[in-house]
């Protein structure tokens, strides 16, 4: 059974930086597409990063334009963990963050898709207070 496990998260102020990791479990296929997507009150939910994970590299990892160059994707290989990282945080960053994962080819591994992943966390809170 395919589990995953998010922590990280919590409340800044502008400028501020968060990270977020997702722990990966019980899952046995070769590879994997992940993503974060995040959800706020009044907005469409948006995907924030995805990435594809070979078994080996990273590959193609996507970003939201308004976080690109401020959000990073790295992976523990020892500790089949993802984490996203967050710096010069603003208020719109503002929101619940979801890890997510599908068994995607690299070719069909898009970042606005994460919402569609057949799993998901909970999602943790972050806030950005200016």
């Amino acid at each position: 059974q395919v589990r995953l496990a998010e922590s990280g998260g919590g409340s800044v102020q502008v400028g501020e930086s968060l990270r977020l990791s997702c722990e990966v479990s019980g899952y046995s296929g070769p590879g994997y597409c992940m993503a974060w997507f995040r959800e706020a009150p009044g907005k469409e939910r948006e995907g924030v990063a995805s990435f594809y994970w070979s078994g080996k590299t990273v590959d193609v990892p996507q970003y939201l334009d308004s976080v690109k160059g401020r959000f990073t994707i790295s992976r523990d290989n020892a500790a089949n963990t993802a984490s996203l990282s967050m710096n010069n945080l603003k208020p719109e960053d503002t929101g619940l963050y979801r890890c997510a994962l599908s068994p995607f080819r690299p070719e069909d591994c898009f970042v606005e898709r994460g919402p569609d992943f057949p799993w998901k966390t909970q999602g943790t809170q972050v806030t950005v207070s200016s």
